[in-house]
């Protein structure tokens, strides 16, 4: 990269992505609603390095080599200046992302690069509503991001070939493994994981095995991290409902029409990891109970 990365959004995804970007050596912007809320952001981040250095798991060089390279900014034209990529991490509403991407277009210029962390709405729509028809792409990284080895990149097609393989170098200097997917509704990743944990609560919803049981035939039986229950309150459970919803009126798929069960969590404000409630219980540092 030529230029420095701005991130915009200092939410779970943004602080994740900020956080490694800056370890892995590039010159990163932080981009909140405003100053205030990009420094709230980065001193997250900061919170998390100093953890890591009391573990051991990051030298005090690295610590300060890093936070040297993290920056806060409030979103506008002035953060922009030398900036020549764009990582949009705000929250999984299609009209926020548009409205912003669009005036980071006006005020990055044409050669800003536009990447959406969005895990799941499809590319084409959020250009077609920022007005960015073959300028913007999909990079869907892994949280947290400094331990998931992989970026997902959905590339609408007509995309010029210079502007994914510049993401695919994005993806490179982040240390990730960069598959490159066909934009559509779900992308790839979201696809097979949603199916699967919309499956487990159906068997669940059933009176079939519990919580515990269902997660263990995933994780003991297929080899998997965590299974999909425990991976729907990691991600959200409103999320996981948002996504499935979409998916559902997108492609007609009964995969992806969400279960009575999980539309009952969301209603009661169950949603997992971070209201400490969803299919576990959880305490207040996001350790399952």
């Amino acid at each position: 990269m030529t230029g420095a990365l701005a991130i915009l959004g200092p939410g779970s995804l943004g602080l994740s992505a900020a956080q490694w970007a800056a370890e892995c050596g590039l010159e990163v912007r932080l981009l909140g609603r405003d100053p205030d809320h990009a420094r709230q952001g980065l001193r997250e981040v900061e919170r998390r390095w100093e953890t890591a250095q009391q573990k051991g798991d990051l030298a005090p060089e690295a610590r300060e080599r890093a936070l040297r390279r993290l920056r806060p900014h409030g979103f506008g034209p002035e953060a922009l200046e030398g900036v020549s990529l764009l990582l949009e991490a705000l929250p999984e509403d299609p009209g926020l992302k548009a409205d912003a991407l669009a005036a980071a277009a006006g005020w990055g210029g044409r050669e800003l690069l536009l990447l959406s962390g969005t895990s799941a709405l499809p590319i084409s729509g959020l250009a077609e509503a920022a007005g960015l028809r073959q300028r913007l792409l999909g990079f869907h990284l892994f949280v947290p991001v400094p331990r998931m080895a992989v970026v997902e990149v959905a590339v609408p097609t007509g995309t010029p070939e210079a502007w994914t393989d510049r993401a695919r170098a994005f993806g490179a200097a982040l240390r990730k493994r960069v598959v490159v997917v066909k934009d559509q509704p779900g992308f790839a990743a979201a696809r097979m994981a949603l199916a699967q944990g919309l499956e487990a609560m159906r068997l669940l919803e059933a009176g079939g095995p519990s919580a515990e049981d269902l997660d263990a035939l995933m994780t003991l039986g297929y080899g998997h991290p965590v299974g999909p229950l425990e991976l729907s309150d990691r991600v959200g459970l409103d999320l996981r409902l948002r996504i499935a919803e979409g998916l559902f009126r997108a492609t007609g798929d009964s995969h992806f029409e969400p279960p009575a069960l999980l539309r009952d969590l969301v209603a009661r404000g169950d949603t997992g990891r971070k209201a400490r409630r969803g299919f576990y219980c959880w305490d207040s540092d996001g350790r399952r109970l």
